[in-house]
């Protein structure tokens, strides 16, 4: 087997969390910041893991309905403003243009010449041009539901970025659905939810608590928004994904009408659902390790690598003729419906560098083959996710390996379920809902608190006190589980439920 000479990220997760996110997402190859402030580079590597989620939950989303279609990149600024919190909610975020073309002016620099009639917003969301679109559609219940998801880009104007978690341009899915009951819209809410709660933990192995946000938190014009939230090894939460019910707000904002079967006219329900490419970073800081990114195999653009070991010219043929063989068996093998995925690395690279450069990469298993291995008919695999190493024979390999990826899938979910359990405290006490959100190490001040259960009453200035104090928010009121009703520790009041507070990204 080669040497693997350690090359490992620096800093680690311990000295500096949020430096070793930017540098995993680096050694990798998955994204780099571009020329425009604020957006991003996807790489290959990046966008082949995003095109694999997309694979998925597109699967999952025509499974349950919906059929895709696009709507305009650009959006009128009177659309925006027919839907008061909603135009709230973002105008802070909005990019606008006012202008239709460039023209050289005396000092020869390129300048807008054309003003346009009404500025246009740059999509931070799609709810009020795809309502006047469907407003067009819909003229009786019989034209309901309208089941739509479509695969776009998004623009919110950030001033803070990180690679993934927050661009100012970023990739999602947004779902927009109309229909002719709230009973209708409620279970399509649900529903949604429940796809990314799927999505997140048996593809992204990835734990997640299914809620509800509370007034302060929702989606700007919802009337209710639902959210999968999942715990990093910085025991922050990330909301992985969002599913919100909208009443007829947007529906009475855009003219969505419908003669109804007792002859009346009503505005139809209507629900919007998404994810983004922060599922990448929330994919990384959930599983990877001081040595680089960690995949699960059910999202890994390669399954299995396979590492020639060269020592000498009069080797390689025999040695290729062998990996080029194990290459078209492994691709032969059937994981989870689908055939695996592995590459075969020949290049002229050091052995260690070659190695390190695949475990940087999070992919599932490498196999390294030598003259010693040829002889012995066996492969020498390597797990990224816990670093076992053993000498398998070739056939016992290909009869089990979807076995191993179904070990390791599930391996990666315990444990990343451990972690989360074993950071979650129930809290019934002011004292100690401060001491525990509170840093104790001060060479260290990023790793601390995580998923406090507390009692909550709903109270607005609760919310905004919690903020100001410990940068801490109402996560989501699980829609599982809980207690009997409690006392909310900061006023006092009754609280029906438990909540999860956490800091956030």
């Amino acid at each position: 087997m080669a040497k693997e000479k350690r090359n490992a990220i620096s800093p680690t997760r311990a000295e500096n969390y949020p430096e070793w996110y930017q540098q995993v997402v680096k050694a990798a190859q998955l994204a780099e910041n571009s020329a425009v402030r604020g957006c991003m580079v996807i790489k290959p590597w990046g966008y082949s893991l995003w095109e694999n989620m997309q694979r998925a939950l597109d699967k999952m989303f025509k499974d349950t309905g919906h059929t895709n279609a696009y709507f305009p990149l650009f959006i009128p600024v009177s659309y925006l403003q027919k839907e008061a919190e909603h135009v709230e909610g973002f105008a802070k975020e909005c990019a606008v243009v006012t202008h239709s073309k460039l023209e050289l002016n005396a000092e020869g620099k390129l300048v807008p010449a054309s003003p346009l009639e009404e500025p246009l917003i740059v999509r931070p969301t799609s709810e009020t041009i795809i309502g006047a679109t469907y407003a067009k559609w819909v003229q009786s219940y019989r034209d309901l539901p309208i089941l739509v998801n479509q695969w776009a880009n998004v623009v919110r104007w950030e001033m803070r970025t990180r690679l993934f978690l927050r661009t100012a341009e970023f990739l999602w899915q947004e779902g927009h659905t109309a229909h002719a009951t709230r009973a209708e819209a409620e279970e399509e809410t649900a529903k949604m939810l429940g796809v990314y709660a799927d999505f997140a933990q048996n593809y992204m192995a990835m734990p997640v608590i299914c809620g509800k946000k509370t007034e302060g938190e929702k989606f700007p014009g919802a009337v209710d928004t639902y959210c999968i939230e999942a715990m990093m090894q910085d025991r922050k939460a990330l909301q992985a994904g969002t599913s919100h019910f909208l009443g007829q707000n947007f529906a009475k904002a855009s003219g969505i009408q419908f003669l109804a079967e007792d002859g009346k006219q009503q505005f139809a329900w209507t629900t919007s659902w998404g994810v983004s490419t922060r599922l990448i970073g929330g994919l990384i800081m959930t599983h990877s390790d001081d040595d680089g990114l960690i995949l699960p195999p059910r999202l890994a653009p390669t399954q299995v690598v396979i590492l020639p070991v060269i020592h000498s010219e009069a080797e390689r043929a025999k040695i290729m003729e062998y990996c080029d063989l194990l290459k078209k068996q492994i691709s032969e093998v059937k994981y989870c419906g689908a055939e695996v995925s592995v590459a075969l690395d020949a290049r002229d690279i050091r052995g260690g560098e070659k190695v390190w450069g695949w475990i940087k990469k999070g992919v599932p298993l490498r196999v390294e083959v030598g003259p010693r291995d040829i002889a012995s008919d066996s492969l020498f695999v390597s797990t990224r996710f816990d670093g076992s190493k053993k000498s398998v024979p070739r056939g016992e390999f290909i009869s089990t390996l979807p076995e191993m990826l179904s070990s390791i899938q599930d391996a990666m979910f315990a444990r990343a379920l451990k972690y989360r359990q074993d950071n979650t405290r129930i809290i019934d006490s002011k004292d100690e809902f401060y001491s525990f959100f509170t840093p104790k190490n001060e060479d260290n001040p990023e790793i601390h608190g995580g998923f406090a259960m507390t009692y909550f009453s709903g109270n607005p200035e609760v919310e905004e006190q919690l903020k100001k104090d410990l940068k801490v928010t109402v996560r989501c009121i699980p829609l599982e589980g809980g207690e009997p009703e409690g006392v909310c520790p900061f006023d006092g009041a009754k609280a029906s439920r438990r909540a999860v507070f956490a800091k956030s990204y």
